[in-house]
């Protein structure tokens, strides 16, 4: 049999979840394409994808031979001539946390797509790491200053963080004018992190970190927004989620000569001799979004 319609089939199967849709997609038959993922394992030497009544499973070999048969396809297509520059085309599947989606990936996605009409995009939020192989994503934006190991890890720009409270509970509880002082407040935890330390650096460079502690942890920086509308308390959370409140007179920043640490904003994919031409651009444009509202 065919080996690159083999791999072709595979990655369908891994892409959509089950044999029989990747047969509807491809417009095969079920038993052919339960015969080419057969070849597969037989080219392969060990069991892909565990098969079970109820649903597929890819197993750790099966996540190896994913990135290898992506990558043979792609170089199919390309020897085909059906991956020209200039033209991106195929589905992008992208993980990031909610946060992103709403300030960053949401607001440019439409404007990407009207620019590159081939180009389909499944957005999958989750707050938590996600899987590049298990999960099928092509690429995960993510804001960290430790991108995992094992990925590429493409820095798109800087994630600014602000400390602020309602003007109701500074009036109540008083206004720290020093990182230490937060000891004496009730910090919103963002939950995500195993310790309470917030990170801070003086007008001369100099860092500081403090242990802080509150009554309340969430893994959404908007719910932490909230609960310091409600004047629950102090929350550190991006700029950019707390901009609206700040905008509005909802929120007050505090600590003006303390800068909270930044953290960098990356595009994670997996190894790849080729990056698909939509992958690169999608990229791209992140960046230069970033870079704008940096500006």
């Amino acid at each position: 049999m065919d080996r690159v319609t083999a791999a072709t089939v595979f990655n369908r199967i891994c892409e959509l979840g089950s044999l029989s849709a990747a047969a509807r997609a491809l417009d095969i038959s079920r038993p052919m394409v339960s015969r080419y993922l057969d070849e597969m394992e037989k080219w392969a030497g060990t069991r892909l994808l565990h098969r079970s009544s109820r649903r597929l499973t890819i197993t750790p070999a099966g996540e190896k031979i994913l990135e290898k048969t992506r990558l043979l396809a792609r170089l199919a297509e390309e020897i085909s001539g059906q991956g020209e520059p200039g033209e991106p085309q195929g589905t992008l599947r992208i993980a990031c946390a909610h946060s992103t989606a709403t300030h960053i990936l949401g607001p440019m996605i439409p404007a990407f797509l009207a620019r590159y009409p081939a180009v389909r995009i499944e957005l999958e939020i989750n707050n938590q790491p996600v899987s590049l192989v298990g999960e099928r994503i092509d690429v995960a934006v993510r804001i960290t200053n430790d991108p995992e190991p094992g990925a590429i890890a493409r820095r798109l720009g800087e994630c600014v963080s602000v400390v602020c409270a309602s003007p109701e509970y500074l009036r109540e509880h008083g206004t720290p004018t020093t990182p230490q002082q937060l000891a004496q407040h009730n910090c919103l935890h963002y939950s995500r992190f195993a310790g309470q330390r917030w990170q801070f650096k003086d007008a001369h460079g100099e860092a500081v970190t403090v242990e802080v502690s509150g009554n309340f942890s969430a893994g959404i920086s908007s719910v932490l927004c909230d609960a310091a509308i409600a004047g629950c308390g102090l929350a550190m959370v991006p700029e950019m989620e707390a901009r609206v409140g700040i905008t509005s007179g909802q929120l007050r920043c505090v600590l003006p000569d303390f800068a909270p640490k930044t953290l960098g904003i990356y595009g994670l994919y997996m190894s790849r001799e080729r990056q698909p031409a939509a992958l690169r651009l999608f990229l791209d444009a992140v960046q230069q979004k970033l870079s704008e509202s940096a500006g």
